[in-house]
């Protein structure tokens, strides 16, 4: 994909050689790689493989046994570094008690910022959502409509780097379409963003280089096409099924492998 200005030298995300126990269950390991200005990086893993144990990580959320991450050059353990990031969770459950702008008012005011309707109702549309139904109760939202709201108030943040943790989730076609373009147009401006997801046709279609996670490990970063042709298949699920089949490289190789392109 083309790339346009940065808006930063820094790098909006490093993450180096992180681990992560739980117990006595290793979730992370050695797991070590960049994001670039104005790129759109997916994370792809089964259920359990780590990738919000690594969001929370990166957001601060939760601590690290070893290692460390950066965004924009600041340690993600301080609080500095989480102001121009706006994060998406995976179970998006905003409060029953407000309306749709409401919501949005109350996220913006976070970051300095006041309600556009003009704005809203221009980025709603572009994901598919009808704007009247911002001045509803979001009790009265289906769970795709809430999704939606979610990505709205991402995007009306203006972050220089967003973090997705399954955005795609209760969105329909129509609605997933919508949603890539949104993204699209939303990195030509030089933003990042970093997502992961379960729907495999998505992340080939938008992403510039991925990661896959797999047994606590890193078994592949790069550009989707390199993914595929390693694995010989055109299409990503079936790339990324057969190279699970496999025994996955030990995380210390991948990790070498890595810092050697780093150097």
């Amino acid at each position: 994909m083309k790339k346009f200005a940065k808006k930063s030298n820094l790098s909006p995300l490093k993450v180096e050689d992180i681990y992560k126990n739980f117990k006595k269950k290793t979730v992370l390991e050695e797991i070590t790689f960049g994001v670039e200005n104005g790129e759109i990086f997916g994370l792809i893993g089964l259920n359990g493989a780590g990738k919000t144990t690594l969001i929370k990580i990166i957001l601060g959320l939760l601590k690290q046994d070893k290692g460390a991450a950066h965004i924009f050059g600041e340690n993600a353990s301080n609080t500095l570094a989480r102001k121009n990031i706006s994060f998406l969770p995976e179970k998006f459950q905003p409060s029953h008690f407000l309306k749709g702008t409401e919501f949005l008012s109350l996220s913006l005011a976070y970051y300095g910022k006041k309600y556009n309707p003009k704005e809203a109702k221009k980025i709603a549309e572009g994901l598919d959502l009808d704007p009247n139904v911002l001045d509803l109760k979001i009790t009265k939202y289906s769970k795709g409509m809430g999704q939606k709201l979610g990505l709205l108030s991402a995007f009306l943040t203006r972050s220089p780097f967003l973090i997705l943790d399954e955005p795609m989730s209760g969105l329909d076609p129509s609605a997933r379409i919508k949603l890539k373009d949104t993204l699209l147009n939303y990195a030509k401006t030089g933003n990042t963003i970093f997502f992961s997801s379960h729907i495999l046709s998505d992340i080939d279609e938008i992403c510039d280089r991925i990661a896959i996670l797999h047994n606590n490990k890193m078994l592949f970063l790069g550009k989707p096409a390199d993914f595929k042709k390693k694995y010989g298949n055109k299409n990503l699920e079936r790339a990324f099924l057969k190279s699970i089949e496999g025994k996955p490289l030990e995380g210390a190789e991948v990790a070498k492998k890595i810092k050697a392109k780093s150097a």
